[in-house]
């Protein structure tokens, strides 16, 4: 089946449109109105991409209708101490997963997710991380993740 829709791996050349839409998650993630000022965010997230793409530590993947912007999605790779669980101490973190309202509930969300969670097998990592909003919960169940109950985060 030929997929309706572009998926995009990110290179360095998309750390604009990457920022960008770093911007419209946390908007909508946060239900943040757009007088908030993210410039901070926004220099911090530039500054990330533009080191994590050229050391891999980072993949992301932006979803385009033709030319239109629809979705994206990205993953970010971290060392920990081997543990018995995680003997290679590679984990993964998915973020940043976003589809347009109007293209919703179209598998746009599940085709990003399993693209993220393929790179990230094929980098050897076992552990895959993510947080998600209650709209995105039903999804990530479908796909096997489940509810951590032994974590902690002091905030």
């Amino acid at each position: 089946m030929k997929e309706k829709h572009e998926y995009k791996k990110a290179t360095i050349e998309d750390i604009e449109e990457l920022v960008r839409t770093r911007i419209i998650v946390l908007r909508a993630a946060n239900q943040l109105s757009d007088d908030v000022d993210m410039s901070v965010v926004e220099k911090e997230s530039y500054a990330y991409y533009k080191r994590a793409l050229e050391t891999g530590e980072h993949i992301a993947y932006l979803v385009y209708d033709n030319e239109t912007f629809i979705g994206a999605g990205g993953v970010s790779f971290y060392q920990v101490m081997p543990t018995y669980h995680n003997p290679s101490g590679k984990k993964a973190y998915i973020m940043n997963m976003y589809t347009a309202p109007e293209y919703r509930r179209q598998g746009i969300a599940i085709h990003t997710l399993n693209l993220l969670v393929n790179d990230a097998r094929e980098q050897g990592v076992s552990q895959i991380a993510l947080e998600a909003t209650e709209m995105g919960r039903p999804l990530y169940e479908k796909y096997g993740f489940v509810k951590m109950e032994d974590e902690m985060e002091l905030v």
